[in-house]
């Protein structure tokens, strides 16, 4: 899923590419007098919306969610990405650039005075509501890091008019508290300002950090976001009550549970590219197949294909043979992702195969037999980058600093796994190994680990993409193959994430989809997933040391050297081929900004017309 660098789960169906840029952005500015026409956009297989309130935990933190759906409607307060590029874009933004003081312990957020839907202007008040519901839940949204930015470095907040001022425990880095921490303010209706039905209530007005606040704010999020909250009840979504906060380009005018959702252009947007086209139909499948169907069919305009369905090879930034059944009809786009991939491990005591990921050296064996340059040539047919450590593989040293090792640590090497596991202790015992060494020498099998047991490991990912589903049954082939007993398991997507993100005792290796990109988290630190407390350190990882290279690069100077050079030779994760996803754009469509797959995956068909 591609999951945000605080978050979002990126899927790896849909359109992403592009590598990020750290200049701005000015797109044109222009609008049609009459929209016309509708565009209809495929939806990754099983990864439907199930999501409308802008402040929602990791369970529904993902590409689906927000960059495809409610960034459509509910616009940040200041807007990364733009066609090939993922650069800040000061003229789609909700606020002016913000303005750092001397020491960078005080920061001024002026706002530009765009409108709601219903009227408001997008105020301080609209920031201050976002900022102190943050206060009052911090826990319950995925972009929280504990001890990190909004809300543990902001002392005090307050706002008046169209000002917001942000006074910091200590100074920040301006560039990383832009890129990762302001960015993922949304900007929130006066009207969603209630604790029941027609109550209203005072998250919005309240003194940022004062306990009537906070008291205030925990009611608004029951009513909205908790339990059975509205935010659950998918009939509501196009209701006037959610349509009332849209500050963005579009309006939500139907939506199912089943993930069929309609948009129709926002008539008081204020940006500087209005809406070309009269509807976008975004139209959901349970497979890539099934969506395949219905692209050779002209019923999508946007959309995608499995790479397994492609028999000419490409690279990552230039397409190759398009799918003969549509190629006179479609155009096929790539581009680099700012993302990484992965799958997670649970290291989480609850989960049984926590002893044997717990061993580094278990997972160096995993690693090492992962043929991703393999994978890459066979599956992907060439659209996938190789993933050796945390950071987007197009990261440039100006974003990362130099340093950074591009050598992998762990290459494909299934004879060399197969001698390590030897040396630990690990005897054949029928088909699979199991343990004749108990301890924790370095000749013995490792902590917790008894005599007998047989090393198992159980894999956890996203069902309905044929490519993914070949990788898996691949990863789990090799693993056999040195007496590992793999076991592997697929759900849709939706169901994946939940699980792996509130049910600790249920997975063991967690494989969405395709990883996580880096947004709203721009810059490709850590403190979202290798920390403890990270909002996304879904399988509990925790490692004094990495704490000490992350909070380097965030709250000190360092570049992201260290810090990724570490997590290679660590392993945390296990790293997977960071595919691109070759997406499929009807001819007849034109674009002001080029179909360049954008690397944030943002979904802009304002930029869009026929």
């Amino acid at each position: 899923m591609q999951i945000r660098h605080k978050l979002r789960l990126a899927t790896t169906i849909g359109l992403a590419a592009g590598a990020l840029t750290l200049g701005l952005v000015a797109p044109s500015v222009s609008g049609a007098a009459t929209p016309t026409g509708t565009i209809t956009y495929a939806e990754g297989a099983g990864a439907q919306p199930n999501y409308i309130f802008p402040y929602m935990s990791c369970t529904y933190f993902s590409v689906s969610n927000i960059n495809q759906f409610q960034e459509l409607m509910y616009r940040p307060l200041y807007w990364f990405g733009l066609g090939s590029s993922a650069a800040y874009v000061s003229s789609l933004s909700l606020a002016a650039d913000p303005v750092f003081n001397a020491s960078r312990t005080q920061i001024t957020l002026n706002l530009k005075g765009w409108k709601f839907a219903d009227g408001q202007t997008v105020n301080a008040q609209s920031v201050m509501f976002f900022l102190n519901l943050y206060h009052a839940e911090k826990t319950q949204y995925c972009g929280y890091n504990a001890g990190y930015g909004i809300p543990d470095q902001v002392h005090a907040a307050s706002g008046s008019g169209n000002t917001v001022t942000l006074t910091m425990t200590g100074p920040v880095n301006e560039h990383w508290f832009l890129y990762n921490y302001l960015s993922e303010i949304t900007p929130l209706v006066e009207k969603w300002d209630v604790s029941a039905a027609n109550t209203p209530s005072t998250c919005s007005s309240g003194v940022y950090g004062a306990k009537a606040t906070d008291t205030a704010c925990t009611a608004v999020w029951n009513y909205l976001a908790g339990t059975n909250g509205l935010a659950s009840k998918l009939s509501s979504y196009a209701t006037p009550f959610w349509q009332a906060g849209t500050d963005g380009p579009w309006q939500l005018s139907s939506f199912d549970a089943l993930g069929n959702v309609t948009f129709v252009p926002n008539p008081t947007y204020g940006g500087p590219q209005k809406a070309q086209v009269a509807k976008v139909q975004l139209l959901p499948f349970a497979t890539s197949q099934a969506e395949q169907i219905a692209l050779r069919a002209g019923k999508v305009d946007l959309g995608y294909v499995d790479t397994t369905s492609l028999t000419s090879p490409g690279t990552p930034t230039k397409p190759g043979v398009n799918w003969s059944p549509i190629a006179s009809k479609f155009n096929m786009e790539v581009g680099a992702p700012w993302s990484m991939d992965y799958a997670a491990y649970n290291f989480n005591a609850k989960s049984p195969e926590a002893k044997f990921l717990d061993q580094l050296y278990i997972r160096q064996v995993l690693q090492m037999t992962v043929d991703q340059p393999l994978m890459i040539k066979q599956i992907d047919k060439g659209y996938a980058y190789d993933q050796i450590n945390p950071l987007p593989p197009t990261a440039s040293v100006a974003v990362t600093g130099p340093g950074v090792s591009k050598v992998n640590p762990y290459p494909y090497n299934p004879k060399k796994a197969s001698a390590i596991l030897k040396a630990h202790g690990w005897t054949s015992s029928g088909s699979f190994l199991a343990c004749a060494k108990p301890g924790t020498a370095a000749n013995e099998c490792g902590k917790g680990i008894k005599k007998g047991d047989t090393l198992t490991v159980t894999i956890l990912y996203g069902s309905g993409i044929p490519a993914l589903q070949t990788q898996v049954s691949t990863e789990v082939s090799e693993w056999q193959s040195i007496g590992i007993d793999a076991q592997e398991s697929g759900a849709p997507f939706n169901s994946v994430v939940a699980d792996c993100v509130s049910n600790a005792s249920s997975w063991s290796i967690c494989l969405w989809g395709a990883g996580w990109i880096f947004a709203p988290d721009y810059y490709p630190s850590g403190e979202w997933g290798f920390v403890p407390g990270a909002s996304f350190n879904i399988g509990a990882y925790q490692d004094p040391t990495m704490t000490k290279l992350v909070k380097a690069t965030t709250f000190g100077t360092a570049t992201l050297a260290a810090y990724s050079n570490y997590l290679a030779q660590q392993l945390p994760v296990l790293f997977q081929p960071n595919a691109t996803s070759p997406g499929e754009v009807i001819k007849t469509l034109k674009s002001k900004i080029g179909f360049t797959p954008n690397p944030l995956q943002n979904l802009m068909p304002e930029y869009y017309s026929f």
